[in-house]
Formats: C-alpha cells, sequence, structure tokens
C-alpha cells in the first residue's frame, strides 16, 4: 500500500510539472523549432519558385563579399568585447563585494539597460561626431598645452567606429555583469577566506585560490549572456550609421537586414542556418568545458 502510495505520488509530482512546462514547450515548439525548420527547408530552396536546389544557396553566401566581411567583423567585435566586459565586471565587483551599500550602487550600474537604444544612440552622435563633445574636449585639451590644433576626427565614419562600438557594448553591459559577479562572489563562503588568511594566505593568493575558482558557475553564465548579447549590437550600430556604416562595423545583421530588403529570403535562410548552428555548437562547446569542471 505504501509502495502504492509513493509511486502516485511521484506520477502526480511528474504530471504536473508537465502541466506547469507544457505553455513554454508549447510556445517554444510553436515559435522557434517550427520556424527554424521551416528557414532550414527554404534554405535549401530557390527564394521565388521554392524549388530545391540543393547547397546552391550556401554556396553563394559563402563566395559572397558582404557576408565575409560581415562573419569577420562580428567574429571580431565578439571576441574582443567579451574579454574586455568579463574582466572591467570582475574589476567592479571586487571593491563593490566589500561595501556594504552596495544596493544603490547596482542600481546605477544597471541603469544602461534600461535606457531607449534611440536615446544612447543621440548620446553617441553627441559625442562622437566632427563637432561632438569628445573632439571639443581634445581641442581645448590641445590648445591649453600647445601640442596640437583643431581635431575633427569623424570616429563613427573612420575605421574608429569598431572601437566605439565596443565602448557602447562594454558600457551598456557591463550593469549585469557586475550583478552576476557580486551574486557570485557573495555567495562564497566566508569560512573558506577566513581559513585562507588563518593559513596565511595573501590577498592576493585567496583571490586566485579561492575566490576565482568558485566563480566558474558565475563565468559561465557571464560568457554565454555576453555571447549573446554580443549579436544583439545591430540596434545601435544601425541607428548610428545606417544600413552601410563603416567598412569596420558591418555586421552579419546588417548583411540581414539588406537581404531582407531585397528581398533575397534564399540567402537570408542559408545564412540563418549557419549562424544559428554556430552559435548552438559555441554553447554545447562551453556547456562541456564547464562539466568537465565540475
Amino acid at each position: 500500500m505504501k509502495v502504492h502510495r509513493l509511486v502516485w505520488k511521484k506520477n502526480k509530482q511528474r504530471s504536473a510539472f508537465f502541466l506547469f512546462m507544457a505553455p513554454s514547450i508549447a510556445g517554444v515548439l510553436l515559435f522557434v523549432l517550427l520556424p527554424f525548420l521551416d528557414v532550414f527547408r527554404r534554405s535549401f530552396a530557390t527564394a521565388v519558385t521554392g524549388q530545391f536546389n540543393g547547397i546552391e544557396n550556401y554556396k553563394t553566401i559563402f563566395a559572397n563579399q558582404a557576408f565575409q566581411l560581415a562573419v569577420k567583423n562580428t567574429f571580431r567585435f565578439t571576441f574582443v568585447c567579451i574579454p574586455i566586459l568579463v574582466v572591467v565586471g570582475l574589476i567592479i565587483a571586487l571593491p563593490l563585494s566589500k561595501l556594504k551599500s552596495a544596493g544603490l550602487i547596482k542600481s546605477l550600474y544597471l541603469f544602461p539597460l534600461a535606457m531607449p537604444t534611440a536615446t544612447i544612440v543621440i548620446v553617441w552622435k553627441l559625442f562622437f561626431y566632427k563637432q561632438g563633445f569628445l573632439n571639443l574636449f581634445l581641442t581645448k585639451i590641445g590648445e591649453w598645452s600647445g601640442l596640437w590644433g583643431e581635431i575633427h576626427k569623424d570616429y563613427l565614419g573612420s575605421s574608429a567606429a569598431f572601437w566605439v562600438l565596443v565602448f557602447s557594448y562594454v558600457w551598456k553591459n557591463t550593469g549585469y555583469t557586475v550583478v552576476l559577479w557580486l551574486a557570485g562572489i557573495l555567495g562564497i563562503s566566508g569560512e573558506m577566506l577566513e581559513a585562507a588568511r588563518v593559513d596565511g594566505a595573501t590577498e592576493m593568493q585567496s583571490f586566485f585560490r579561492v575566490v576565482l575558482p568558485n566563480l566558474k558557475g558565475s563565468l559561465y553564465t557571464i560568457v554565454i549572456l555576453s555571447f549573446l548579447n554580443s549579436f544583439k549590437i545591430y540596434r545601435e550600430a544601425y541607428l548610428v550609421a545606417g544600413s552601410y556604416p563603416e567598412q569596420s562595423i558591418y555586421l552579419l545583421q546588417h548583411l540581414f537586414n539588406n537581404w531582407f530588403v531585397n528581398l533575397d529570403f534564399d540567402k537570408m535562410a542559408a545564412a540563418a542556418v549557419c549562424v544559428g548552428g554556430f552559435l548552438f555548437a559555441v554553447i554545447m562547446v562551453l556547456q562541456r568545458m564547464w562539466d568537465k569542471n565540475e
């Protein structure tokens, strides 16, 4: 009788779990998986007639110079931004973790996430254009020091636009990175740190031997979120420089937008499958690395 009761209770819990998850599973299936399967099908067909043409669409996009440029710039942007964001967030979070009034400061760091993208773009335009605040500031320093004259560099119309975009990404995403680092640091047992100090460990040794090894979970979460968010920087780049920005910030999202406008749905489908497959592969690799370190 007791065994039947336990089995009944377990089945009831399992049913409740599936009932609770059903709306989410249905939503993912209906709005994510099925549309992606349709995109995958279209990647092997022509845009107008829908006739099967094998891997011709994939050959076309890999031979396309705009696609090559967009892939190169997107990879470069991602692999430059993520290390900077991770390190900057940790550097800020370490001293904050020792403050008792860190709550208000955390709110201030999250403020950029709440700002509309259009507002951020206006600020960047005022700051980085030829007659922007940065050039005026540098001109004043040059006049005061006598080292240079007037500066009218167009940061958004030159290769410097890439670093403006990097700065924008790091500035906007540092907040949640700091919060995640803080959650990880504050979750470390004080007894472990105290034991390290008793054993004669210095502040630096405690950091590398105790703090960092216990922050692997936070690091994994931050890297995944930062990696995904690096593919969402398109709004800032698009609003600042339009559909055809300076070459260094021509990203995959620009390419998709331009192909959509030109109704090149076959190329869009093939490129979307490649990008989706790459994102999935990277996340799986990171997950495998995380599991090995557990």
